[in-house]
């Protein structure tokens, strides 16, 4: 229960950050760079030693690890963006939503037993999404589903490689931290390379105040993904149940801030929306009884 609870406040952390990088005129790639270097160190203090030996590059979960963290990079960014650009809202439920990839892929794959709430659980998902996002911008005109969708597959394929991998590969909670920190340091790893070119062509210019943002959104970011990993792996509910647990949680949560703390607008499509969203998260997790 801890863990899940403990994911739940964390990503509403980092989403409340993601929506103060405009006001502080906070470079997006840079920040987020520097949060996946942040990750790796604090994993690192977590663990209470450097994890990675030449062990490492024999692990059965390394091209995985590699794979993820370059997921990673992008899907942030694009979370980061589409909080900007969407509000938090939306940009919350395009990615809890994404729980239809791994739910479906627990019951095709693993077999888990498919009850008539879950299957109409997914089949409510879709229009959930886009109701969500049929809110009219400054300009009157309707967002665009574009990074909603964009997030709602990325955000899918990552819970179901993650829920995959601790199934098969991370067995103890030492194996589960390395894992977790050399993720972190691959999506590091590939901004740098990233931010090393575009300084090249003099694109970007370093600036202090975009580390200390990483920082800021590092820590809890870190801990986010190690409390979701140890929650799946706790058996506290089946994993096409503590998924959409997860997701309802971090849901209600960062919607509720996001009307409180930023006035963000709510009108009858996203009411639906959300509700819609709510009803479908349930009836997946009520499925597992």
């Amino acid at each position: 229960m801890f863990y899940l609870i403990a994911t739940i406040l964390l990503n509403v952390v980092i989403s409340v950050l993601f929506k103060l990088f405009p006001k502080y005129k906070i470079d997006t790639l840079q920040a987020i760079v520097a949060n996946y270097c942040v990750c790796v160190v604090t994993g690192c203090i977590s663990i209470g030693h450097i994890p990675f030996s030449g062990a490492t590059l024999h692990a059965d979960w390394l091209p995985w690890g590699v794979v993820m963290g370059c997921a990673f990079i992008a899907i942030f960014n694009m979370l980061a963006y589409s909080t900007r650009v969407d509000g938090i809202t939306t940009t919350i439920i395009a990615s809890k939503l994404s729980l239809v990839i791994p739910v479906l892929f627990s019951l095709i794959v693993y077999k888990e037993h498919a009850t008539i709430a879950k299957i109409v659980g997914v089949l409510l998902a879709f229009p959930a999404v886009y109701l969500t996002t049929r809110v009219e911008g400054d300009d009157h005109k309707p967002q665009s589903l574009l990074w909603p969708v964009l997030i709602f597959i990325g955000g899918g394929f990552l819970d179901t490689v993650t829920n995959y991998v601790q199934l098969h590969f991370l067995a103890t909670a030492d194996v589960q931290a390395t894992y977790a920190t050399f993720v972190f340091g691959i999506a590091a790893l590939a901004g740098l390379m990233l931010i090393v070119v575009l300084l090249a062509l003099k694109k970007i210019k370093l600036q202090w105040k975009n580390l200390v943002a990483g920082i800021c959104v590092g820590v809890p970011n870190y801990f986010s993904i190690y409390f979701f990993i140890r929650a799946l792996n706790s058996n506290f509910l089946e994993s096409s149940a503590s998924i959409p647990v997860l997701n309802i949680g971090i849901l209600a949560a960062s919607a509720l801030t996001a009307i409180v703390l930023f006035r963000e607008h709510v009108n009858a499509k996203r009411i639906i929306g959300m509700a819609l969203s709510v009803i479908a998260i349930l009836l997946i997790a009520l499925g597992n009884k």
